[in-house]
């Protein structure tokens, strides 16, 4: 009796402890990161659909609307750049729609950690995918003769707003990622919402020159405030409206979308 007691001690002292929220957090991020290790084709909407993107709206466009390339290129940059970002938030939603349907969303669920380790994980690599998409398309820019008014520190919180407002915006992908049944479906769904979203916006065109029942959607559309916000941020204007219009935008779609997809999360059938 006393040594089967003793080798319980033995065993519940080995047993190592619960991994704090951060670190479950943290090792969901690397397993986000080791598959797109093995599968590299996965940055291809970060890397190569940033520049088909601002190259061929700068060169198509820019002598139509603005008469020079080099003028709409200011212009369009940060539009672009928040356009790009905002297109890829959908593949978080995608992501985890892939786990469900193969199973191992069920093994997460049953890990003694902090169960929304498992999405903010996830959304913590999209953070980085967004981060190098901006980087990419920012020296795209420069190398075409972009320049920011307000500089280098202009540029990086222009970038900040916008991974904010993506980090926000992943939030509705990932709860639809939990409910819709399909991948196909899924797309399908956020393509329906993203276009309309990030086209009838400020991204391409002064939204003056729109006609004014189409102007009056365009003024509210949450893109058309990032777009406002990081143009006036990289050329150095105040923005502060903006800012705090973004702010109350991002909070409001974490707080709805969040408690919204830890809800579905836990009672997914």
């Amino acid at each position: 009796m006393e040594n089967n007691s003793l080798e319980k001690s033995i065993t519940l002292e080995k047993r190592p402890s619960k991994a704090s929220p951060l670190n479950a957090a943290l090792t969901f991020a690397w397993r986000a990161l080791l598959r797109i290790r093995y599968v590299p084709e996965q940055l291809f909407d970060v890397t190569v659909f940033p520049i088909i993107f601002l190259l061929m709206f700068t060169y198509l466009f820019g002598g139509a609307i603005s008469g020079s390339t080099g003028e709409y290129l200011d212009f369009v940059l940060p539009g672009i750049l928040v356009m790009t970002v905002a297109m890829i938030t959908m593949y978080t939603g995608l992501d985890l729609n892939k786990d469900i349907e193969k199973g191992v969303f069920d093994r997460f669920r049953s890990l003694p950690i902090w169960q929304p380790a498992v999405l903010v994980g996830a959304l913590l690599v999209d953070v980085v995918r967004y981060s190098l998409a901006a980087t990419i398309m920012i020296t795209l820019g420069y190398i075409l003769g972009f320049r920011a008014e307000a500089g280098f520190t202009g540029v990086l919180l222009a970038v900040l707003v916008i991974l904010f407002f993506a980090f926000s915006l992943s939030w509705i992908w990932t709860m639809l990622g939990i409910i819709v049944r399909s991948e196909k479906a899924l797309m399908a769904i956020s393509m329906m919402l993203l276009f309309p979203l990030t086209f009838l916006s400020s991204v391409f065109v002064d939204p003056s020159t729109m006609p004014n029942w189409l102007q009056s959607f365009v003024d509210i559309n949450p893109i058309t405030f990032v777009v406002d916000a990081a143009r006036g941020l990289i050329h150095g204007y105040d923005v502060a409206s903006e800012l705090l219009i973004i702010t109350y935008i991002s909070v409001g779609l974490i707080a709805v979308f969040g408690t919204l997809t830890m809800y579905f999360f836990r009672n997914k059938n």
